[in-house]
């Protein structure tokens, strides 16, 4: 098979091709390599390709079904049996003047046995493509899982994640809280969607937050792609280690930061790290770890924006943090710690 002349054929004339050779069994062990390297490139090509596998099999199932005097008529296109060039489905030699009784005995058990195997095929791929499987991390409770290709989930408290390994994918829909994922090296890509937004692995470890507003992706080694779902595939962020993305997900607008690789994962070790983040946000972290909730009574100290490293469940460094911010006023008891601004005289549920 020629690579050049390859080059030139649309998704569903490569399918068409890589078909008619797999049914014709003329692969060798170098062009089987690059018909799985073809297939797994693209969802497009495997796609396109199920596709012809599903018509051949759908052909073929009709061609059974015909009488045996309408199978000829169909076969020789009104030519008189005796002197028909019968072309069978999926080879590239024409068989020359067969006899029609041959005809009928000979080529259309091939063909429907050649449709029965696709398929075949096509159930198979739909068993080796199992139903997601769930993950839950619940209140206080943060998770770790390997998966079945070795990679590794860590999944924050309240945070659920979805993980569907096929024959050709690896694909992760996290549905709320934050999740990283250690990589495990493979040929099946591997994305994670969170938020109307797709995470594309180049790399190996990386970090997913969904936030009130917007979903924050860290890498921590090698380098991930962020695109938009909803804006046919644009790129939001290609980032490498030691980068951050957050991205706003009203309007995609995108802020892109160094970050430190401990700093990304301290929550593994149940530490709340923040730089420069608002106050709503790390209420929102404590509040996935402990019984004890932190309420903020007004947007004005909502939006305050703070630096700090704490112990998740450590709630007395935490109130005594608070307690240094000059624009902050807090109250505690046993169920929750409420902080709001001094300069706010009325507040609002928050």
């Amino acid at each position: 098979m020629s690579d050049r002349r390859f080059g030139r054929m649309s998704a569903t004339e490569e399918a068409a091709h890589w078909h008619l050779l797999q049914r014709e069994g003329a692969l060798s062990a170098t062009d089987q390599q690059r018909f799985m390297d073809w297939l797994v490139a693209s969802p497009d090509h495997l796609r396109e390709y199920l596709a012809m596998a599903r018509v051949t099999a759908e052909l073929g199932e009709a061609l059974r079904t015909l009488p045996a005097d309408a199978e000829t008529d169909a076969l020789i296109a009104g030519r008189p049996a005796d002197h028909a060039n019968v072309i069978p489905l999926g080879r590239t030699r024409a068989i020359e003047h067969p006899p029609a009784r041959a005809t009928r005995r000979t080529w259309l058990p091939r063909a429907a046995a050649a449709a029965t195997l696709l398929l075949a095929v096509t159930t198979g791929w739909q068993a080796v493509s199992p139903s997601p499987r769930h993950y839950l991390a619940p209140h206080g409770e943060p998770r770790v899982f390997a998966l079945d290709d070795g990679t590794v989930l860590h999944l924050n408290a309240e945070s659920e994640a979805s993980v569907s390994l096929g024959l050709f994918h690896r694909r992760v829909a996290l549905t709320r809280g934050q999740a990283s994922f250690v990589v495990a090296p493979g040929r099946r890509p591997f994305t994670v969607r969170a938020a109307g937004m797709e995470v594309r692995d180049i790399g190996t470890t990386f970090d997913v937050s969904l936030q009130r507003d917007q979903a924050r992706f860290g890498v921590t080694e090698g380098r991930i792609h962020v695109v938009d779902e909803d804006g046919a595939g644009r790129l939001l962020a290609d980032l490498q280690a030691g980068q951050a993305a957050r991205i706003a997900q009203a309007d995609r607008r995108v802020h892109i930061s160094q970050e430190d690789s401990d700093v990304l994962t301290a929550w593994w070790d149940r530490r709340v790290v923040f730089r420069d983040e608002p106050l709503r946000d790390i209420a929102d972290r404590f509040n996935r770890m402990n019984r004890v909730r932190l309420h903020v009574d007004d947007n004005v100290a909502g939006a305050l924006r703070l630096t700090g490293n704490l112990q998740a469940n450590d709630l007395a460094s935490l109130r005594a943090f608070l307690d240094e911010q000059p624009s902050l006023a807090t109250t505690a008891d046993a169920r929750e710690i409420r902080v709001r601004s001094r300069h706010v005289l009325v507040p609002g549920a928050y």
